[in-house]
């Protein structure tokens, strides 16, 4: 059973597939009935498939919204978004609001489904998922200093990148209280690093890629 969405632009068409298992154990569920709902009318079923043997339903054409609208941030939203209701005998109902389709594209929706502990419960989980920032009004962002004060445990924000002209090497593992703290230019600490991981089997071709990342991460870390 299908039922036409009256928008204008849907112009193109995206793919829903769901796999349906157990949340026990896993197994597939077969003869799971999964329908696809208008989301601002769950009245109107667009489309409706069953699970086979797998777990599984076939794949299911979907309107949504041209293409090019994602390729442009200025443009239209641009996917279409639809309710999933999932049902299946002696299971929990599974309602999924705001399915993401878009053109081109299979959305596969895995969902494990919980059994029911009484027969004569009729008990739906639902899920919601909000809409992305960039199509909806969401509160203003609380603001914050650039620069923040201390706290007890000495972490400090900085408003830029600030490359240090000393470094404490700490000479021993760090819950070591006895052993000795060393103050070393950055820059010999930066020289050392490369060669212990040139003498450790790094390739020279390598060491462009990873110095500028992963020696100052090292650095700062050791």
């Amino acid at each position: 059973m299908a039922t036409e969405i009256n928008n204008s632009n849907m112009t193109d068409t995206g793919y829903f597939q769901a796999n349906i298992t157990s949340e026990t154990d896993s197994t597939p569920i077969s003869g799971a009935t999964v329908q696809i709902l208008d989301i601002n009318n769950p009245n109107n079923i667009i489309e409706q498939v069953t699970t086979d043997s797998s777990g599984q339903s076939e794949p299911v054409e979907l309107p949504t919204p041209p293409l090019e609208y994602s390729m442009d941030p200025s443009a239209s939203q641009p996917y279409a978004e639809y309710t999933i209701r999932i049902t299946a005998p002696d299971f929990e109902s599974v309602d999924i609001s705001g399915a993401e389709i878009l053109a081109g594209q299979t959305a596969l929706q895995n969902t494990a489904l919980i059994p029911q502990v009484r027969s004569n419960q009729d008990t739906t989980e639902l899920y919601v998922i909000p809409p992305h920032t960039l199509y909806a009004e969401y509160p203003p962002k609380i603001p914050e200093d650039a620069i923040k004060e201390m706290d007890e445990s000495g972490e400090v924000v900085l408003s830029r990148v600030v490359i240090p002209e000393y470094v404490i090497v700490h000479d021993g593992v760090p819950n070591d209280s006895s052993a000795k703290n060393y103050y070393v230019k950055y820059k010999d600490c930066i020289k050392h690093k490369i060669l212990f991981s040139l003498f450790h089997g790094l390739s020279r071709p390598s060491l462009p890629a990873t110095t500028p990342f992963s020696t100052p991460s090292f650095s700062y870390n050791s």
